[in-house]
């Protein structure tokens, strides 16, 4: 189908990025999934969140729990869906 391809474009295999696709989880379950994937990640490493629609208060609840190691880009915002990458920079060395 068209939304297929549309959110499929944004899924290509990239180095360091970890797709999280939330349209196969429960939502009832989606933030802490969200939240756990994103506190598994590595310095330089990003998620890239699929999602029906524009989540914005999970935004606010991430900015307020990683602040500044957050970052948010969005790949793709319309009608299909949203892509966005999450990145976490200035994590300790393990």
């Amino acid at each position: 189908s068209t939304r297929q391809m549309a959110m499929s474009l944004q899924c290509v295999p990239e180095p360091n990025v970890h797709v999280f696709d939330a349209r196969g989880v429960a939502r009832r379950f989606r933030h802490s999934a969200i939240f756990g994937a994103l506190g598994a990640l590595h310095n330089g490493e990003a998620m890239r969140f699929i999602n029906d629609h524009d989540p914005i208060p999970l935004l606010e609840q991430l900015g307020q729990c990683f602040g500044g190691q957050l970052s948010v880009t969005y790949r793709q915002r319309d009608e299909y869906g949203v892509v966005i990458d999450f990145g976490i920079t200035g994590l300790p060395e393990a």
